[in-house]
């Protein structure tokens, strides 16, 4: 007769199995190493199984098979990230890379008094979806989608089906990690296959897949289809990171993590160069999609000192592959009207596949590129996408003309409005000031010259539509349920003229509407109201000035402060801004110079739009001049708003503790900067005390 077990002996034996069945998944998924037989794998689960159906309050929540979570979800959870995440810069071409090095050792070698001896982490750029993995004491605690980099979504019960994510780490860690979340070139096809002989559509990319399987709400499904996992970053938590990223690599993979092996140490620009020229000739040798290598200054000191500018680490750039090519025809070409009356070359093509998704439309850019082309409908042409983003026309095959080919000539009035054209040429960057010019001026398309034709009227109808398009955007005033149909139709009403309009509607002005019910008409102006604080940078990306993105933005906001001395500062003190040339300075002052603009500024701010300025908040004397720590993760805002409300105040704040901090913020989960502070006598603070000084 078999002895009957303990509950001790139970938990230890299950406890056992557990670890044993984590170790072969590592060793298969992570080393790509398997030293049993999958029959073997099975009759642990199996037995594993059996002990936590048996004792269910014995069942470990790291558990190996505990990967597929219950019922569905209803919907996706929204949550702050503790760590900001961040896109990189992209660059195309050897002498970029060169520059971006010149860029960055200026800017250490004011830090450090000398000139740096730079070095670099070369790692491939694999082409799937990023998560953020929160282990605490060495378990998965969450995983979410980066989001707009403040907030994301939790996914964490889809990403525990993935077998190369460890639900329990090798070591009892708190930290926070980074990775790309991919789907093979094989199960894709596996995948399609099932999918049409479903009826279903088939996904046109691996990215794609991956990124829909992800936001799957029902686990089994993303069980099902297999994805994978590469990490490749170490950004937060309160272990301390180590002190180069290739041994950050090595340590990310001994603790359990499914690291990509093609990486490598490269000492100059040259070595770098050589490497992605290698990987772009091997891309499609692997069974997963890259799309360029990364870049990475490989010290972390280095990498703290420059910091970040905009979205993106100084410290870190994309280097992208040469993008995929392929031949289609021009059917028709036809003119979009932009935001500032640019009009824009569209080709209408023969719909073709091009890097994964069915391309029917590309951009001629204007008409120096028309010309330069020799481009005619009906023409065959090759088209890529320009950085793997926008279809556009890079070549006409002349030797494919069949004779009834038609000449394409740009229009003297816009198509919209019937206004006249005017062309605007541009000579280089740092030009003073653009010239306008007629379309009958020969001088265009000179050598050195760029030229782009633009409606004359300001008050085109679809100068105007696509400005309020744009100003109710996602990384403007980001108006829910305001898209482009809606924007229409509100402006077909004589409801919205401009972007100041927005503000004043009433649901009684919507409810008649088509497309619209009470409910919805409600929920519309609960979300314009909900829009009305925003921050200078995202205020200034919304008015939709000629030559300012959301980067540039994002400089001015923090260089003046104030949208007041914005307005003020002359076009010697806005060219003083980093990245900013002559043309981008002058374009900034005359807008801020125009009646119309100050108006719609001025109602703007009377129809409640508040700004929200990053140094207009009076230095407190609690914090002002002091230096501050912080440590672990706080609850009611992220690292990175703490640091900017520091900052505000007047404060400063450093990466580690000394002699000269003021006070350590210690949030939840500190770590060892929690010891030295103690150590050095520092005052440490809690998150609410840390809220008072902030008052």
């Amino acid at each position: 007769m078999a002895k009957q077990l303990t509950k001790q002996e139970i938990t230890e034996r299950m406890g056992k199995l557990a670890r044993q069945i984590d170790e072969l998944r590592y060793r298969y998924h992570v080393l790509d190493d398997p030293t049993v037989t999958d029959e073997v794998y099975d009759s642990l689960q199996r037995e594993l199984r059996a002990l936590e159906e048996a004792y269910p309050d014995l069942r470990s929540a790291d558990s190996p098979l505990q990967r597929i979570g219950g019922r569905p979800l209803d919907k996706f959870v929204k949550v702050h990230h503790v760590v900001r995440q961040w896109s990189f810069n992209d660059i195309f071409e050897p002498q970029e890379l060169t520059d971006w090095q010149e860029r960055i050792a200026k800017l250490l070698e004011k830090a450090i008094g000398s000139r740096p001896r730079l070095e670099y982490c070369c790692e491939l750029k694999i082409d799937g979806l990023h998560v953020v993995l929160t282990y605490e004491a060495g378990v998965l605690a969450r995983a979410a989608t980066r989001g707009d980099g403040l907030i994301g979504e939790d996914v964490t019960q889809n990403i525990k089906t993935i077998h190369s994510i460890p639900l329990r780490l090798r070591r009892p860690v708190n930290v926070i990690v980074e990775g790309e979340v991919w789907l093979s070139l094989e199960q894709l096809k596996k995948i399609n296959q099932q999918r049409s002989a479903d009826g279903q559509p088939e996904f046109a990319n691996p990215r794609n897949a991956a990124a829909g399987t992800i936001r799957q709400l029902d686990p089994k499904i993303v069980a099902a289809r297999n994805l994978d996992c590469f990490v490749y970053d170490w950004s937060g938590g309160t272990d301390t990171p180590p002190a180069s990223q290739i041994t950050e690599l090595e340590a990310l993979r001994a603790l359990g993590f499914n690291v990509n092996p093609h990486h490598q140490l490269c000492q100059s620009t040259d070595e770098v160069v050589a490497f992605w020229q290698r990987w772009e000739r091997k891309r499609d040798q692997q069974g997963y999609w890259i799309d360029g290598i990364v870049v990475k200054v490989n010290q972390r000191r280095y990498q703290e000192l420059l910091g970040h500018v905009g979205k993106a680490p100084r410290w870190a750039v994309a280097f992208k592959f040469a993008a995929e090519k392929v031949t289609t025809v021009i059917e028709d070409i036809s003119i979009q009207v932009g935001r500032l009356g640019t009009l824009t070359p569209v080709a209408h093509l023969r719909p073709v596949q091009l890097a994964g998704s069915t391309v029917k439309r590309a951009t001629l850019h204007n008409e120096d590129q028309i010309r330069k082309l020799d481009v005619k409908i009906g023409d065959t042409v090759v088209v890529q996408k320009a950085g793997d983003i926008i279809p556009e026309v890079v070549e006409v095959l002349p030797k494919l003309r069949t004779g009834k080919e038609k000449k394409f000539t740009m229009p003297a009035h816009c198509p919209i409005c019937g206004s006249a054209v005017q062309k605007q040429m541009i000579s280089d960057k740092k030009s003073a000031s653009p010239s306008v010019k007629t379309t009958g001026d020969k001088s265009a398309g000179k050598q050195g010259n760029s030229v782009a034709l633009f409606c004359s009227n300001k008050q085109c109808y679809a100068q105007e539509r696509a400005g309020i398009i744009h100003f109710v955007s996602r990384k403007a005033f980001d108006i829910d349920g305001l898209g482009e149909k809606i924007v229409e139709l509100l402006m077909a009403e004589g409801l919205v003229k401009d972007a100041a309009d927005i503000f004043a509607l009433e649901q009684a002005d919507l409810e008649p509407l088509e497309r619209f019910a009470e409910k919805s008409a409600k929920n519309l102006i609960e979300a314009i109201r909900a829009s009305k604080t925003v921050t200078l940078a995202k205020f200034l990306f919304a008015l939709g000035i000629k030559h300012v993105g959301e980067e540039t933005a994002i400089a001015l906001a923090g260089q003046f402060g104030s949208l007041k001395k914005l307005i003020a500062a002359s076009p010697e003190q806005l060219e003083a801004v980093e990245d900013i040339g002559g043309v981008v300075a002058r374009s900034i002052y005359e807008y801020f110079h125009d009646k119309k603009t100050l108006a719609l500024v001025d109602r703007l701010i009377e129809r409640g739009v508040q700004i929200k300025n990053p140094k207009s908040q009076i230095p407190s004397p609690k914090i002002n001049s002091k230096t501050f720590v912080l440590t672990g993760s706080l609850a009611t805002m992220s690292r990175d708003e703490a640091q900017d409300k520091i900052r505000a105040a007047g404060g400063s704040v450093s990466g580690s503790v000394s002699k000269k901090t003021d006070y350590l913020v210690a949030g939840a989960d500190p770590g060892s900067k929690y010891a030295a502070a103690e150590k050095l006598g520092v005052k440490i603070i809690d998150e609410q005390e840390f809220l008072h000084l902030l008052k």
